[in-house]
């Protein structure tokens, strides 16, 4: 597996990173907490990811309310291994509980996570999202601590708009951001991509799938599949139920099959190709599904073939 290092930082990631928000729920929302991937699917999971050569683990603590974290302990600790792990921080771990980026909350926050994975240091802690109700100074400063301290080896930012993004930078340089970036998905094309060539940031994005669109299981006049994005979470990809997407996804399925391979592992391929990309967060809900991922890196996309596809989606 290809590996990339996080912009200055020192820390190296493998280039395709697991992403472990379904494990013990949906995510962050309170509502999902308990369903998602049980304890032994995700092993599973992470068993296909770690002999394919993933060795880089994306979580947050709120996913399943922790108890992602707590399967991805479980699971280093049943196997004897150690990969590169980030966590993130903002989202309550249950409904009603407290949220942000405040120092006293940060400070209890990685202490839980730790204790969760089973670790005493993070590769990577990021902000999930932006606080209006705490200063970036202070969230600075407390993730600068936490680096003092040895608990994290760098750090980063998630969720974060081209306006979120140009306030941080003119206080510090993160190591990384994340976020939503795919075919399907492009508004970091305009400012936050090229902020972070500007200024050495690696770009990790996730949702290379786009909730599912990318694999061709949705479809026009039809019920979106029980378990799938759409039916469960439909808010962030409900623009994108249109005639012009539904031609663009048939004439991309036929690209697809015109180069010997299915559509998940072309839309990833498409992001790798991506100058700026170091590396993709995958979230697969199977054993399987982690096998695209690998392929896309083993199969790569010349600059023609990745700018026909932008074009297509444009």
């Amino acid at each position: 597996m290809e590996r990339r290092q996080l912009g200055a930082s020192g820390v190296d990631v493998s280039r395709i990173i697991l992403g472990c928000g379904n494990f013990g729920g949906i995510g962050s929302a309170p509502e999902f907490f308990g369903q998602g991937e049980s304890e032994e699917e995700a092993l599973a999971i992470m068993d296909a990811a770690w002999e394919l050569g993933i060795t880089t683990f994306d979580t947050a603590d709120a996913y399943g309310g922790g108890r992602s974290e707590t399967m991805i302990g479980n699971w280093m600790r049943s196997r004897g291994v150690r990969p590169e792990l980030t966590t993130k921080t903002f989202n309550p771990m249950e409904a009603g509980q407290d949220h942000g980026l405040a120092r006293a909350r940060v400070t209890r926050q990685i202490e839980s996570s730790l204790q969760r994975l089973g670790v005493d240091r993070l590769d990577v802690y990021l902000a999930h999202e932006f606080d209006p109700e705490t200063p970036l100074e202070e969230t600075i400063a407390t993730f600068d601590g936490l680096a003092e301290l040895g608990l994290i080896r760098a750090y980063g930012v998630s969720n974060f708009d081209a306006a979120e993004l140009r306030g941080l930078l003119e206080l510090t340089r993160p190591a990384v951001v994340q976020n939503s970036y795919s075919l399907l998905e492009r508004t970091d094309e305009q400012v936050v991509i090229p902020l972070c060539r500007e200024f050495d940031v690696a770009y990790t994005p996730f949702s290379p799938l786009a909730g599912g669109w990318l694999t061709g299981k949705y479809k026009p006049e039809k019920a979106p599949p029980a378990g799938s994005r759409m039916h469960l979470r439909p808010g962030p990809y409900e623009h994108l139920r249109t005639p012009s997407t539904f031609a663009a996804l048939d004439r991309f399925a036929e690209l697809a099959v015109a180069r010997g391979t299915d559509t998940a592992t072309l839309a990833i391929a498409w992001l790798l190709a991506q100058p700026d990309v170091t590396a993709i967060v995958v979230g697969p809900r199977r054993p399987e599904q982690v096998t695209p991922a690998v392929r896309a890196v083993e199969e790569p996309l010349t600059k023609e073939q990745a700018d026909e596809l932008s074009a297509l989606f444009a």
